[in-house]
C-alpha cells in the first residue's frame, strides 16, 4: 500500500540512538521522514493513530543467510514480521557470486550443503548480476550482500585443501575487487566451513588489503569458538590491524561446555584492540543454540575435493575409520586446532533440522542420539548414513552455549542483532529465523531486563546502520529513509525449537521507504525494497 504521505500521530518514539523514548508525531513524505514533532499537521496525509505504541526504526538484520529465498520468496514475510526492513547476506563465506564457467556445480554444491539445493540460475557470474535477478521481480525489504570467500576460492581453485600460490590470490584478489567495485559491501570468511578453512594467512592478508583498499566491511566467522577462541580472534584483530580493515566478528561465543564462562575474555580482546585503533565490533542471536551444516561434525579436510569424494571416504573402511575417530576422539592430526562437536555437546544436542531427501524426513526435529537408538546402530554411522543419503545437504541445530555467556554478548554496546537464520522450504529449521527481534524486545529487554527498550532497540537499527554505512536509515529523523517499524508493548515471540516457524505478536505495522509492508498486521503485498550499495 504505497503513500505519498503519511503521517503517523501518538507515537512513543524511540529514536535508535539508546535515548529515551519521547510522545510525538512523524511526518513522512516521499518516502523519507519528513518531520518529527511533538504534535504535526499536514492536511491531506494519510493519518496513522499509534495510539500510544513505540516507533522505531526499521530493524536491521545484521547476520543471515537469506541470499537464495530472496529469489523465492521475495516477501521475506517472517522478517517483515518481526520489523525487519534491512538484512545482511553472503556471511560466513557463503554466497551465490561470483562463479565462473564450468564450475558453477562448485559454488551451488557449497551453498546446498547448508541451504539446499540451488537450482541453475540461482548463482551468478558476479554482484550486478545477482542484483539485478533479485530485484527483478521486486522484493519486500532492503537487503545488503557480502561477499562470499569460498566463492572465490572456488572459482580459482575449485575444492583443493592447499594454500593458495601467489598467482591464485592475486586473481581471487581481482575477482574481489570486482564485486566491490559494483557495489558489495565487502568480504566474508568462514575458517570452520571448506574451502574458506583452508586459507593461510597470505591469501587472508592479501584479501583484507583488498577490503581496507575499499574502506568495505570485513565480516568473519573465526576459526574456532571453542577451545581456540582467543587465537582466533586475535588472527581476525592482526588481520584487521595490518591492513586497517574495518571488522565484524560474526555471532562471537563460546561454545561446548568446557568453555563456558570465557567470553568476557573474548569481548575484552576486542576491546583492548579498539583502544589500540583497530575498528571492530560484533554481531550475536539470542538463543542458546547455533545450526549449520551437518558436514560441521566432521573435520574439515573430510570435504576436500568435494561432495563426492567426502562420500568415498566414508565408504572407505579405512578413511571411514580414522573419521569416526575424529569425531568420537575430540581432534583430528590432519585439522591442527579443530575440535569434535560432539565430544563437547554429545550427540543428544544435536538435532536434525532440515533435509533433502523426502524420505529423511521423519528424522527432522530429532536428535542423533534418538535417531542411532530407533536404527539400533551407534550414532556415528548414522551421521555417515544422513549424509550419504542427503548428500551432505542436511542441517543441525546445535545446543552448546550458556545463559551467562549470551547475555554478556547481548548486553556489550559492541553488540548488534543478527539472527543467523538458515532459511529452507520445510524442515524444522532453528526458531531465529521467525524470532530473533521480537525475541530480543521481549525475553532480553522486558522480563530479563537486561537492558532498556531504547538499548535493544539502537542494537538492532543505529549500531548496525553505522557498521554498514547506511548513512540514510537507522534513525528517526528528518531526511532519514522512512524505514519504520511499529510495535507494542507486549511484543512477542513465538516460534519453539518444536515448532520453530510460528509468526510472533506486536508487531502490526512496517513501512519501507514509506510504503507500508504490514498494515494493521495485514500483509500488503508492497515490494519497495532494494538492493543496497555501498557507497
Amino acid at each position: 500500500m504505497a503513500t505519498s504521505k503519511v503521517l503517523i500521530r501518538n507515537a512513543r518514539i524511540v529514536d535508535g540512538t539508546g535515548a529515551p523514548w519521547y510522545a510525538g508525531d512523524v511526518l513522512v513524505e516521499g518516502g523519507r521522514i519528513a518531520a518529527v514533532a511533538p504534535r504535526l499537521a499536514a492536511p491531506g496525509a494519510e493519518v496513522v493513530d499509534a495510539g500510544g505504541r513505540y516507533l522505531a526504526p526499521g530493524f536491521i538484520d545484521t547476520h543471515t543467510h537469506d541470499d537464495l529465498m530472496f529469489q523465492r520468496q521475495p516477501d521475506r514475510r517472517e522478517k517483515v514480521a518481526q520489523g525487519v526492513t534491512t538484512v545482511v547476506v553472503g556471511n560466513c563465506s557463503f554466497g551465490l557470486f561470483p562463479q565462473v564457467k564450468g564450475r558453477e556445480a562448485f559454488l551451488r554444491d557449497h551453498f546446498a550443503s547448508l541451504l539446499g539445493p540451488v537450482k541453475e540460475g540461482e548463482s551468478f557470474a558476479d554482484f550486478a548480476g545477482y542484483k539485478q535477478g533479485v530485484e527483478k521481480p521486486g522484493i519486500a525489504i532492503n537487503m545488503i550482500s557480502l561477499v562470499g570467500h569460498a566463492a572465490l576460492r572456488l572459482a580459482v581453485m575449485g575444492w583443493e585443501n592447499r594454500p593458495a600460490t601467489a598467482a591464485e590470490r592475486e586473481k581471487m584478489a581481482e575477482l574481489l575487487d570486482a564485486q566491490l567495485r559494483e557495489g558489495a559491501h565487502g568480504l566474508s570468511i568462514g575458517l570452520v566451513y571448506p574451502p574458506s578453512a583452508w586459507a593461510d594467512d597470505a591469501e587472508l592478508l592479501r584479501l583484507a588489503e583488498v577490503v581496507a583498499a575499499h574502506d568495505a566491511l570485513f565480516a568473519a566467522h573465526v576459526r574456532s569458538y571453542e577451545r581456540d577462541l582467543p587465537p582466533s580472534i586475535a588472527e581476525f584483530l592482526q588481520l584487521l590491524k595490518t591492513t586497517g580493515a574495518r571488522g565484524l566478528l560474526s555471532h562471537l561465543q563460546a561454545a561446548g561446555r568446557p568453555y563456558w564462562g570465557t567470553l568476557p575474555k573474548a569481548i575484552a580482546m576486542l576491546e583492548a584492540a579498539r583502544r589500540d585503533g583497530v575498528d571492530v565490533s560484533f554481531d550475536m542471536y539470542p538463543y542458546p543454540a547455533g545450526s549449520s551444516t551437518i558436514l560441521q561434525l566432521l573435520p574439515p579436510s573430510a570435504q576436500a575435493g568435494g561432495i563426492d569424494a567426502l562420500l568415498a571416504r566414508l565408504a572407505d573402511p579405512a578413511q571411514r575409520s580414522a573419521l569416526r575417530q575424529a569425531v568420537e576422539g575430540g581432534s583430528s592430526a590432519a585439522n591442527p586446532g579443530w575440535e569434535s562437536k560432539i565430544t563437547l555437546i554429545g550427540w543428544e544436542n544435536v538435532r536434525i533440522g532440515g533435509v533433502v531427501e523426502t524420505a529423511l524426513r521423519p528424522l527432522e526435529g530429532q536428535s542423533l542420539a534418538v535417531i542411532a537408538k530407533d536404527r539400533g546402530e551407534a550414532p556415528f554411522d548414522t551421521l555417515a548414513w544422513i549424509i550419504a543419503q542427503d548428500r551432505g545437504r542436511t542441517n543441525a541445530v546445535m545446543f552448546q552455549l550458556s545463559e551467562d555467556d549470551l547475555k554478556a554478548a547481548l548486553t556489550h554496546p559492541l553488540h548488534m542483532l543478527g539472527s543467523d537464520g538458515l532459511p529452507r522450504e520445510g524442515g524444522k529449521p532453528h526458531p531465529r529465523a521467525f524470532g530473533s527481534f521480537p525475541r530480543f524486545l521481549a525475553r532480553c529487554a522486558r522480563e530479563r531486563n537486561w537492558f532498556g527498550l531504547e538499548e535493544a532497540v539502537r542494537h538492532m537499527t543505529a549500531v548496525p546502520a553505522q557498521r554498514f554505512g547506511l548513512v540514510e536509515r537507522g534513525l528517526v529523523r528528518p531526511g532519514m529513509v522512512a524505514d519504520l517499524v511499529l510495535f507494542e508493548e507486549d511484543v512477542a515471540d513465538h516460534a519453539t525449537f518444536e515448532e520453530p516457524t510460528l509468526a510472533p505478536s506486536g508487531i502490526p505495522d512496517v513501512m519501507v521507504a514509506g510504503t507500508f509492508l504490514l498494515r494493521d498486521g495485514k500483509p500488503t503485498g508492497a515490494r519497495p525494497g532494494r538492493v543496497l550499495t555501498r557507497n
